[in-house]
């Protein structure tokens, strides 16, 4: 099956300033891929080299099986930028029929469902959107064609909670459609209620690519068990991915690092009269990947174009 996004050694300098370096991407058809990293790290960049926005200094790359300078793979993309800016006199309604007009089509009622989904009103004039009513203009023009490739740049810019969980919505249905997302964002609470892969990337290079089950997986837990009577601190030293351990009498504390077997057999010795275990997310795997590829870089001596 072709990969709708495939990458090899793609490199992007703006001047002697990195703005991606060496990347090797593969997104698959039918997933929702989080492409996640602070700002400045190369996201934006990635994004418009895929669309054809700018070139690069090296490498290839293909999007939907094609080269993405030939234009038929634009009308299969839905794109919603970082920054979007609409203005003018221009009723928010009469541009997304004209941009649908433009793409060979786009029901009126397709436009109106998106918009009632994300509460938006497009009878206001274009230069007077707010900040959130223009992101649901520019979400509604991305989703309405049913592209088969959606790219999404910080999606949920300027939303209120209540259209955010409607726009993640949105992204599952593309998914179970068969249709594929790209989504950056560095707000990562967003990626891993959807995301089935995730991307980390750092200062023009990617850092990681994992699947969201496997991060999780990977990630620092907080993990507290309560007995009925003290336990012997003894039976829970030196435990495999156990660390930062505390027994005090009837209660144990401890960080785990990866899979908790040996931990809850160690446990299940005692009776067990409460247990909590503080679940990890994106954010604390992304700072601890983030901190790691630092002190990589500082262990080499490697110095960062600003």
């Amino acid at each position: 099956m072709t990969e709708v996004v495939e990458t090899e050694g793609l490199t992007k300098f703006y001047g002697k300033r990195r703005g991606l370096e060496d990347l090797d991407l593969r997104i698959h058809p039918g997933e929702v891929f989080g492409y996640l990293g602070p700002n400045g790290a190369g996201k934006t960049t990635t994004i418009r080299l895929l669309l054809d926005v700018i070139r690069p200094t090296s490498g290839r790359m293909s999007v939907l099986g094609a080269d993405p300078r030939d234009a038929a793979v634009r009308g299969r993309i839905g794109y919603l930028p970082g920054e979007l800016t609409l203005e003018g006199r221009e009723r928010a309604s009469d541009y997304l029929a004209f941009l649908g007009a433009m793409r060979g089509g786009v029901p009126k009622g397709r436009i109106e469902a998106l918009a009632e989904r994300l509460e938006a009103d497009l009878s206001v004039p274009m230069g007077k959107l707010s900040k959130g009513n223009r992101q649901k203009v520019g979400l509604i023009q991305a989703f309405m064609h049913e592209p088969e490739f959606l790219i999404l740049d910080e999606p949920t810019s300027g939303l209120d909670p209540l259209v955010q969980q409607e726009f993640l919505a949105m992204v599952r249905e593309v998914r179970t459609s068969g249709r594929t997302v790209l989504m950056s964002s560095h707000v990562l609470a967003e990626v891993q209620d959807v995301a089935d892969r995730v991307g980390i990337v750092r200062g023009g290079r990617l850092v990681a690519v994992e699947d969201v089950a496997a991060l999780r997986e990977k990630a620092v837990r907080r993990v507290e068990f309560h007995f009925d009577a003290p336990v012997p601190p003894e039976a829970f030293e030196n435990l495999p991915g156990v660390r930062d351990l505390r027994v005090e009498g009837p209660s144990v504390r401890c960080t785990l690092d990866g899979r908790p077997d040996a931990l809850i057999k160690a446990a299940a010795r005692f009776t067990v009269v409460h247990m909590a275990s503080a679940e990890p997310d994106l954010e604390e795997i992304f700072l601890t990947y983030y901190s790691d590829e630092e002190g990589r870089h500082a262990r080499a001596g490697v110095q960062e174009p600003a």
